[in-house]
């Protein structure tokens, strides 16, 4: 019955979707966050246990039990359910002093963002910084933007939700050098993604999957939000590389494609 079941709800998205095709995903038990960079995959059930995509399967992805993970240029990066620091190093996760951060995004073109547990302002780590580090000693991070609930970077700007839902957007120089100024976009959004192509997807506060069109060399943060059409309320997603993951509120995963 959860097979046909799950049938039904990706001819559905089929039937649903004009611009993008979806279809069950990998088999993954009970996916409750993903993020997709560079072609890799990874994510975390339920249980807090991360995995990362081989082939058609998802896989174990070291034994700590971590709420959110994030992979790209500068590795793979994870935090507990309290909001300790890790990056994924020969094998095996490796817990970083210094901040506590309740979300982690490394999606940038080689600096790791976060939200900062006690504070809820943005912080970031340089390249140079989240690359050096193999598990031994503290990370220093800069102060990115005040208070947000979410982030997510891509190669030129990085973008934010705050706790009542509004959307901001700012150009980052040099890594993580100050940002030109934080843009109000929106509002009405709970999580946002950036892909490694700068392509921008968000998630409304009701379940609905939306995309930033109609950028320009006028305006780095486009001008309207376009509805990608799902046949049921989406939990998470992520994109890279022209493919879209969503998990639905029912946790079930699917990956949507041109």
């Amino acid at each position: 019955m959860k097979v046909a079941a799950a049938f039904i709800v990706v001819l559905c998205c089929l039937a649903a979707s004009h611009a993008l095709t979806c279809k069950e995903g990998p088999r993954f038990y009970s996916p409750e966050q993903m993020d997709a960079g560079l072609g890799h995959v990874v994510g975390v059930d339920r249980y807090k246990r991360p995995y990362f995509l081989s082939g058609l399967s998802f896989y174990s992805l070291g034994s700590a039990s971590l709420k959110h993970v994030t992979t790209g240029p500068s590795g793979t990066w994870g935090c507990d359910r309290y909001n300790k620091v890790y990056k994924f190093v020969a094998g095996n996760w490796k817990v970083a002093s210094g901040y506590t951060l309740q979300q982690v995004d490394a999606g940038g073109p080689g600096q790791v963002v976060g939200i900062q547990s006690s504070s809820n302002r943005t912080q970031c780590l340089s390249e140079a910084r989240a690359l050096a580090f193999y598990g031994t000693g503290s990370l220093t991070w800069s102060y990115l933007s005040n208070v947000l609930m979410y982030v997510s970077c891509g190669p030129e700007t990085c973008w934010g939700v705050t706790n009542d839902y509004k959307v901001y957007v700012a150009k980052i120089r040099d890594n993580c050098g100050r940002a030109t100024g934080w843009r109000y976009v929106s509002r009405g959004m709970k999580m946002i993604d950036v892909g490694t192509d700068g392509s921008v997807y968000a998630l409304s506060t009701s379940g609905l999957v939306y995309q930033r069109t109609a950028f320009s060399s006028r305006s780095y943060y486009g001008t309207r939000w376009t509805n990608i059409p799902m046949c049921m309320p989406i939990k998470h997603l992520t994109y890279d590389l022209k493919n879209l993951w969503v998990v639905t509120e029912s946790r079930l995963l699917l990956v949507c494609t041109p």
